[in-house]
């Protein structure tokens, strides 16, 4: 992992994202969904943030709020000392120049019609970053960056492996030099073998061209491996954030020790002895979370106080920060 300097890239405030539940002919408001309910932090340069949680826990909508593909409910979203979160859309085309994203899918996140070479300077002609004569060399060297023969320009998506399309999506992120990009699960998509390739060459990249990461996913090991902080996240809330060595070897959060607990070791006289947390039964929706403590339900050591009080993120040492009355 690079070495992080303390300015921050990114700074989440108070952030809100509720998609409204409508009913009837005249699409009456009923409800909200909660996807991101009200988390802050921040993503220091040439970090890498990983943002854990189990499916459907606001993940990806955070990532998609901060390049501003949705306008959030409310708090603010601060991207190099500017804030996004109020600005139009015709103001944010230059900010997004400087942000890339590498989707889940390296099968549905390419046009399926257009050949490699268009889809990795998609974003120059789209930014007006493009000079005559340049585009050609800037693609040509983008395919080299990424580990790709610039002879596979003229193929389309369907010519090349699952790894090579994730590498065209790396590609194409980079296309317009950004300064962070988010990476929503980049990995899960792969197999084992490829994963640990296009985790190596994201590191890599990190190192050569300055880059910050928010890296989005919901394999524990991965994220250790590749994060210099994690943040868990748990129904739209971040409920710990920590240094990663610091996170694997001592949670505080019961919902983080059973996430943890749920990682297999390779040893089996390890594994034999491990304490194995299961969690009782299921996610809470979104439209109607539970009050308090939006874990309480499912959690071993829930008091009285957990039901009606929304615990805050509290610092207990080296930044170490967690959201749990008991801790």
């Amino acid at each position: 992992m690079s070495q992080v300097s303390s300015e921050n890239v990114v700074e989440i405030e108070n952030l809100k994202m509720y998609f409204p539940i409508t009913r009837g002919l005249l699409r009456r408001k009923v409800g909200d969904i909660k996807a991101v309910d009200d988390i802050s932090f921040t993503i220091k340069k040439n970090e890498t943030l990983g943002l854990v949680g189990e499916s459907g826990c606001g993940k990806t909508t955070t990532g998609r709020c901060i390049l501003r593909l949705y306008k959030p409910t409310s708090g603010r979203i601060l991207f190099n000392g500017t804030d996004l979160s109020e600005m139009r859309e015709n103001q944010l085309r230059s900010a997004r120049s400087e942000m890339g994203a590498i989707f889940q899918d390296p099968y549905g996140s390419l046009n399926p019609r257009q050949v490699a070479r268009t889809i990795v300077g998609m974003p120059l002609v789209i930014h007006g970053m493009q000079k005559k004569g340049e585009y050609g060399d800037r693609v040509e060297e983008l395919f080299r960056i990424v580990g790709l023969d610039p002879s596979m320009m003229t193929r389309v998506p369907h010519e090349f492996s699952g790894g090579q399309r994730q590498r065209l999506g790396i590609a194409r992120a980079l296309a317009c030099q950004p300064s962070l990009i988010i990476c929503d699960e980049p990995v899960s998509a792969l197999d084992v073998s490829i994963q640990a390739q296009i985790i190596n060459l994201l590191e890599e990249l990190q190192e050569k061209l300055g880059l910050t990461y928010l890296f989005i996913a919901h394999d524990l090991s991965v994220v250790q491996h590749i994060s210099n902080r994690v943040a868990v996240m748990y129904l739209g809330r971040i409920i710990e954030i920590a240094n990663s060595r610091e996170l694997y070897e001592n949670p505080l959060h019961p919902y983080t020790k059973a996430l943890l607990s749920a990682i297999p070791v390779p040893n089996p006289l390890i594994e034999k002895k491990r304490t194995r947390t299961v969690l009782k039964g299921e996610v809470p929706s979104p439209a109607a979370p539970p009050p308090g403590c939006h874990f309480h339900p499912r959690c071993n050591i829930a008091i009285d106080q957990c039901k009606g009080e929304k615990p805050q993120l509290i610092d207990t040492g080296n930044g170490h920060m967690v959201a749990c009355c008991r801790v």
